[in-house]
């Protein structure tokens, strides 16, 4: 079972969820056309919905899938198609601070939720025995683990994801994912992959760090997050001038817009980080409490 657990991780994630990053195609969304706007693009649509059928049909095989897991997937799940399926993901072609709505609720909700389900073993339940024994085989080569190893130490995983969003949020990259699909999908994979490995090295890394370094990880991830909408908000300039033209149909300056997404990015982000880190330092304090104890008894 061990081997399950190494790239394995992001081989099953990957093959359910790599092609529902693709972006929206077509003209800026209007007011009027909203509620109409859900997304069915083939790809995305079954991508989706491959992942939700194979974990219902692995939870169903697998054993020891607890009632709090099965919620935080079919959660994530949710957040996920959320993101990519509703009318959220066009509006991003016409508004930034929708568009880093979405990434927001990608990387803040939809991953740790999925990370925390710990779908891996459902998922890989639900594939056929002959796929489930390729994959196992697969993952026990020397390279493999070592490649997912060093991508899931949490010093790695940080700077994985602190850089996929400073480079995208570079202007001309950024505007770059409205123009082009190709660009629009990478961006996605990279925000959603780099969050997924994140959560995943803080909570089951194969170099776990202590609950005290776990916290500094979340604490300065929050910090630089902050610092990036703290930018985007103060900012006396559009750093996105591809918005100029479909902001005003939503009422907002394109300005005004920008800022609007730095807060999204500063505040409901920096809560998220807030409450994850105080979890994670109660686990802590719990930590410290237990060995007091085992000492006081040792004596």
């Amino acid at each position: 079972m061990k081997a399950l657990r190494t790239p394995t991780a992001g081989f099953a994630l990957g093959l359910c969820l790599c092609s529902a990053a693709f972006g929206h195609a077509g003209e800026a969304l209007e007011p009027h056309d909203f509620w109409s706007a859900w997304s069915f693009e083939p790809g995305v649509v079954a991508s989706v919905a491959l992942t939700g059928v194979l974990y219902a049909c692995g939870a169903l095989r697998a054993r020891g899938v607890s009632s709090r897991r099965l919620a935080s997937f079919w959660a994530g799940w949710l957040f996920l198609a959320i993101s990519l399926l509703s009318p959220l993901h066009p509006l991003g072609q016409a508004l930034f601070s929708a568009h880093m709505a979405q990434h927001e609720i990608l990387m803040l909700a939809a991953a740790p939720l999925l990370v925390v389900s710990r779908p891996l073993v459902p998922l890989l339940w639900g594939l056929p025995i002959g796929w489930r024994r390729s994959l196992g085989q697969w993952s026990k080569f020397t390279a493999v683990q070592l490649t997912w190893f060093w991508l899931t130490r949490p010093s790695i995983a940080w700077w994985l994801h602190a850089a996929a969003l400073w480079i995208w949020h570079a202007p001309q990259l950024f505007q770059a994912t409205l123009r082009n699909e190709w660009v629009h999908t990478a961006q996605h994979l990279s925000f959603f992959g780099s969050a997924l490995l994140f959560w995943w090295s803080l909570f089951y890394g194969s170099h776990r760090t202590s609950y005290g370094t776990s916290f500094l990880y979340i604490f300065t991830t929050a910090v630089h997050t902050s610092i990036l909408g703290a930018l985007l908000t103060f900012s006396g300039r559009v750093w996105y001038p591809a918005y100029a033209g479909s902001t005003t149909a939503w009422g907002l300056t394109p300005l005004e817009d920008q800022q609007l997404g730095g807060l999204i990015m500063w505040i409901p982000a920096g809560l998220v980080y807030l409450g994850a880190g105080l979890a994670v330092f109660a686990l802590w304090l719990r930590e410290s409490d237990l060995v007091a104890r085992e000492k006081e008894y040792a004596r």
